[in-house]
């Protein structure tokens, strides 16, 4: 049987560019940290990955953090900005703010800062998206009156392919005086990113979304942050992040995000056509699309009263891969909080179906897909009927 992989919001095979620096990388002897001549030329692998980074999402070599992906890249983010706040009296910021859409490494990270014991924990704002899962403006103004140290939005949303008003977030949040930090793990090769035009202070990123190592992220920090580490070693990444350096991952990285930004346009336009086609047929076959049509890269499709858990598992045996949502929950399939969070109830958001595109997605896939869509409807809705 041959698969069709609808699931590259999960994890995107490498594309061969990337496997092959790899695989030329992988028997360099050294620790980049040491003084001798292998040393450094470990060392100059990782620091042409880390300028070659840089200069493809707009910041400065000195502002990229490697991280082993987005989940930690993202804990930095939250993690060392709580540790930096004020802690006087005056001045002090101990809120956090986040949309009611993120990541669980955004928003677990911010609940366990919020029941924690230090200081009696952070004060999180959470503000809620409309049914299209955009964020609302106004109810993040109303959010930053109160003292804030850090707002976290996310770029593209995982699970809608939702595209956020970067550009407003940034300028409410900079007005009351917040640090902002976003997720961009499914903006980067889908949409325009460029870290200092952005106005963002923190931006995450991860290789395995498009198309390079699994193991390999980073944080993009602006110089001038005071950020503060919140785990301890040698302190190899700026004194940010510890831990020896893996210059053959980074280089396969680099290699990935020059690709996928180089080819943007013209594979977005591709990527489109793919999701068009898709939202069409979707509607025909009496589902609905969630969330605004944002990156090429996500669909996310309903069909009432098909169980999505029933629905994946019979696309699955017909040779389709594709998700009901975050892969970053265990593999256990809860109703999706992204779409709870829109305004959908349980039985809706358990009906949430995510099919994602990239490098290797064909026209090919799609047509098989929209052939087979059908009857695997038709099978989900009758197991949805016999199992209540």
């Amino acid at each position: 049987m041959t698969r069709s992989y609808l699931d590259h919001a999960a994890s995107s095979p490498m594309i061969p560019e990337a496997a092959a620096v790899l695989t030329a990388r992988l028997g360099l002897a050294g620790n980049a940290s040491s003084r001798h001549a292998s040393g450094r030329a470990a060392r100059a692998v990782l620091e042409d990955a880390r300028e070659q980074l840089a200069d493809d999402l707009g910041a400065h070599p000195t502002e990229v953090v490697f991280t082993s992906g987005g989940t930690e890249a993202d804990n930095l983010a939250i993690q060392g900005a709580w540790r930096a706040r004020p802690r006087g009296r005056i001045g002090r910021r101990d809120r956090l703010v986040r949309s009611a859409v993120e990541h669980p490494a955004v928003a677990e990270t911010m609940a366990a800062l919020e029941s924690g014991p230090d200081d009696g924990g952070a004060d999180v704002a959470i503000v809620p998206v409309d049914r299209e899962g955009v964020l609302d403006l106004e109810a993040l103004r109303r959010a930053l009156e109160v003292p804030t140290q850090l707002t976290s939005v996310m770029w593209v949303n995982n699970e809608t392919g939702t595209i956020q008003p970067i550009t407003d977030v940034v300028e409410q949040a900079r007005m009351a005086g917040s640090w902002v930090h976003s997720d961009a793990v499914q903006a980067v090769g889908h949409v325009p990113v460029d870290f200092i035009d952005s106005g963002l202070d923190l931006m995450s990123v991860s290789a395995h979304k498009l198309g390079g190592p699994i193991g390999i992220g980073a944080l993009l920090v602006r110089r001038e942050l005071p950020l503060r580490a919140y785990a301890f070693g040698g302190g190899q990444e700026r004194d940010l992040r510890s831990g020896t350096a893996a210059p053959a991952l980074a280089a396969a990285f680099a290699t990935a995000v020059h690709r996928a930004v180089a080819n943007r346009d013209v594979e977005s336009e591709r990527l489109e056509r793919l999701a068009e086609r898709l939202r069409y047929a979707v509607g025909t076959f009496g589902g609905v699309v969630n969330g605004r049509p944002g990156s090429p890269a996500i669909v996310n499709v309903s069909f009432p009263g098909a169980r999505a858990d029933d629905l994946l598992l019979l696309l699955d045996a017909e040779g389709f891969d594709c998700s009901t949502g975050s892969a970053c929950t265990a593999g256990v399939h809860q109703p999706s909080p992204v779409l709870l969070a829109m305004g959908r109830d349980d039985k809706e958001a358990r009906e949430s179906l995510r099919l994602s595109f990239g490098w290797n997605t064909t026209a090919r896939d799609l047509t098989a897909l929209v052939a087979a869509l059908p009857a695997a409807i038709e099978r989900a809705r009758l197991a949805g009927g016999a199992g209540r």
